[in-house]
């Protein structure tokens, strides 16, 4: 079972903070970054730089920034959410923001939790950790979609 993590952030500081905090809480497994919205999708659909990826191989979960460039969180939430390949992937919103509309549009597309990224470098250690355990060891993903009759 594959458990990679992706990580959508463009914030190269909380970028170092992310792999860091993982890797202190014992999170060892894989995390590929990649820095916006367009990226991710490339990289989820197998398209522009990602054509020769294995697309059958989802990450565990994808932890989705909102405020992105090109393609913001939300957009890229939405198209992941239309498309049969992607629509049951955890994603977890992980982001600075505390607009209220943020999280309430986040939910209705479907994300599967939402994260405010803690200031305080401890704060944001803890809620790694917990991200990391939950997501990698205790959530059982959905199973394979089954083609036909």
């Amino acid at each position: 079972m594959n458990k990679t993590i992706l990580l959508v952030e463009d914030n190269a500081t909380d970028e170092k903070l992310t792999l860091r905090a993982f890797r202190r809480s014992g999170v060892d497994n894989e995390i590929t970054v990649v820095r916006d919205g367009a990226e991710a999708l490339d990289y989820l659909f197998g398209t522009g730089p990602y054509a020769a990826r294995d697309t059958s191989d989802l990450p565990a979960v994808v932890l989705l920034d909102l405020h992105l460039p090109r393609i913001d969180g939300l957009e890229v939430l939405r198209r992941l959410r239309e498309d049969e390949r992607t629509r049951l992937l955890p994603v977890v919103i992980l982001t600075a923001s505390h607009e209220e509309e943020d999280r309430l549009r986040g939910y209705r597309l479907g994300a599967n939790a939402y994260v405010r990224k803690p200031v305080d470098y401890a704060e944001f250690a803890r809620a790694a950790t917990t991200l990391g355990m939950f997501w990698l060891t205790l959530n059982e993903p959905a199973p394979p979609l089954r083609r036909g009759p």
